[in-house]
């Protein structure tokens, strides 16, 4: 019963919504400034980069706290880690709590990561903030890092729950990036 408490419990937290919140705090309708986004990114333009930075931790940790509590505190089996990690990230990408309009997902992947698979997790978020100040596009950073993470997760552990895992969060990044796939093949995407 643990397993599937958790995987709920782990959706819910990945349904908070930090850039909201902490935009609303401010005065600020996050949907209405930039990209609409809730995530960090659309935070940083709209509120500053260090408030941004924060809702990029607290978004991480949205997928980093329950992947940890079931991986190395409960040690569930990894069907229920993948579960519990899968659910933090849509979670975030679709929201209970704002109708179901989240964010793009690649934070709290990243948190998920680093927490189911620590070396990889790392490798992946290190990749985030390379390419991200290379390109000066989070887009392409984020891209970039679900891309490494599930490679470098087929290739060093081959697993199939973590593989999974990993092919899940790129999946659900990569859609939810369609617009800006479009914006980097025009051109037009924005830098920041």
């Amino acid at each position: 019963m643990v397993g599937p408490t958790l995987t709920i419990a782990s959706y819910l937290l990945g349904s908070i919504s930090f850039g909201l919140i902490i935009a609303k705090r401010r005065g600020v309708d996050l949907r209405s400034i930039g990209s609409g986004n809730i995530g960090s990114t659309n935070v940083g333009r709209a509120l500053g980069k260090p408030t941004g930075r924060v809702v990029l931790v607290l978004d991480m940790l949205k997928g980093f706290l329950p992947v940890a509590l079931a991986h190395w505190v409960l040690d569930l089996p990894w069907p229920w880690i993948t579960a519990v990690g899968l659910a933090a990230a849509v979670g975030h990408v679709f929201p209970i709590w704002y109708g179901f309009r989240g964010g793009k997902g690649a934070a709290t992947s990243g948190g998920v990561l680093l927490a189911a698979l620590p070396p990889i997790g790392a490798v992946t978020l290190l990749t985030y903030v390379v390419v991200k100040r290379w390109t000066r596009l989070a887009s392409v950073g984020s891209l970039s890092a679900a891309t490494v993470g599930a490679v470098l997760t087929l290739v060093l552990d081959g697993r199939e729950w973590p593989v999974l895992l990993a092919t899940g969060l790129w999946v659900l990044v990569a859609l939810r990036h369609a617009g800006n796939i479009v914006r980097l093949l025009r051109g037009e995407e924005r830098i920041g």
